[in-house]
């Protein structure tokens, strides 16, 4: 028997039946919507949760790519579950075969030369090129394969404290909450690790190779969110690995200019996430917006927006429309006048008395503890499973 087991807001473990399930509400949801005249020959690098799964997802499902699907993920041990990501992987992997996609996973480090040899190795058997990779890692720590170091990120503001209000989900206590500000270092490590510099190691490697097919595109995923995060997030440690993923943009793009190729970011929405729930403010502010834009009819989940990323921005026919800086912003709705003025009155009105009746706490909380299975109708989870 299996129940989510909470620290400081992460969960430490998963269930693979609730795991399955919420794969095969994913796929439901892309296969009762129209098809897309899609990518084919699909690279996912952080496959196995988030945006990196949704976009296998409707890539497997809505265009019928088949997909190499690459992830670091810890399998069971002993009574010890699987990792989230480890069952998810399987239970997509699963379903799609059952209909007839091909598909292949790898797990292993992405930022290590031995997984893109791998990868460059399936690619190269099984699609012979590929015409679209998805690049979406979100993680803790890399270790550079040409220098051996290992650099950690953070997540702090930069400069000067971060004092704001936050909210414990799974309690609903309102409390302030203060940050102090990264060190030079730690802004540069935060860099190493969720910048722009792997996702051109991969791109360049896979161009090296002879794999990318002729009009090649590739995404990576960026956030920009609202004042009140903009200390913590935006103008903080993430915020500049954020800033210089976008960057790379222009020197990807000059890398693909033989193919003719693109690479471009999309600036998605704000979503509850593993991150998400433990940087401060961001699950107040999360909370609230889905209070929100659930009442206005706007908003979307994962599979929702990467749906729409396809079907309206990427593979619609023509170009989409990006801001100044070349960017898809599947944050419109969010970020719409409207939308910010009702969170930013929300913001100054919460109380701990209040705090049920005007953010989405309930909401937040399912969608945190269905990244792991847990909290899915239908599921006896008072019954014993097999790891």
């Amino acid at each position: 028997m299996i129940e989510p087991r909470i620290r400081e807001n992460v969960c430490l473990n998963a269930h693979p039946e609730g795991c399955l399930a919420q794969v095969k509400d994913q796929i439901r949801y892309v296969t009762t919507h129209d098809r897309i005249a899609g990518p084919q020959r699909v690279l996912i690098i952080g496959a196995s949760n988030g945006y990196g799964l949704a976009a296998r997802i409707v890539s497997t499902f809505a265009s019928g790519a088949a997909t190499i699907g690459v992830a670091y993920e810890r399998p069971a041990k002993g009574k010890r579950a699987a990792s989230a990501g480890w069952y998810n992987n399987e239970a997509f992997t699963s379903m799609a075969q059952d209909h007839g996609h091909q598909t292949w996973d790898i797990n292993g480090d992405a930022f290590s030369g031995e997984i893109k040899a791998q990868a460059s190795d399936l690619i190269r058997e099984n699609l012979g090129k590929i015409d679209f990779l998805v690049y979406s890692i979100a993680a803790p720590r890399r270790l550079d394969p040409q220098t051996g170091e290992v650099y950690s990120s953070a997540i702090k503001p930069i400069g000067e404290p971060f004092t704001a209000k936050t909210v414990d989900f799974l309690t609903g206590q309102l409390r302030e909450e203060t940050c102090q500000p990264a060190t030079a270092e730690q802004v540069d490590q935060t860099i190493k690790v969720m910048g722009g510099e792997d996702w051109k190691l991969w791109v360049e490697q896979l161009l090296q190779d002879g794999l990318l097919a002729e009009g090649f595109q590739t995404i990576a995923f960026s956030y920009i969110g609202p004042e009140v995060t903009r200390a913590i997030y935006r103008d903080g440690t993430i915020g500049e690995a954020k800033k210089d993923l976008e960057q790379h943009v222009a020197l990807i793009n000059d890398v693909l200019a033989p193919l003719p190729g693109r690479a471009v970011i999309g600036v998605q929405k704000a979503l509850v996430t593993r991150a998400s729930a433990v940087i401060p403010a961001v699950p107040l502010y999360v909370s609230l917006l889905y209070k929100v834009m659930k009442a206005k009819g706007l908003h979307e989940n994962c599979i929702q927006q990467i749906y729409r990323l396809y079907r309206g921005f990427l593979f619609c026919g023509e170009p989409a429309a990006t801001d100044e800086l070349g960017r898809l912003r599947l944050d419109d709705w969010e970020m719409r006048p409207d939308v910010q003025a009702e969170v930013a009155q929300l913001w100054q009105q919460v109380t701990p008395d209040n705090i049920n009746q005007l953010a989405d706490l309930d909401g937040f909380r399912e969608e945190f503890l269905r990244h792991h299975g847990f909290g899915i109708a239908g599921i006896d989870y008072s019954r014993d499973v097999a790891l």
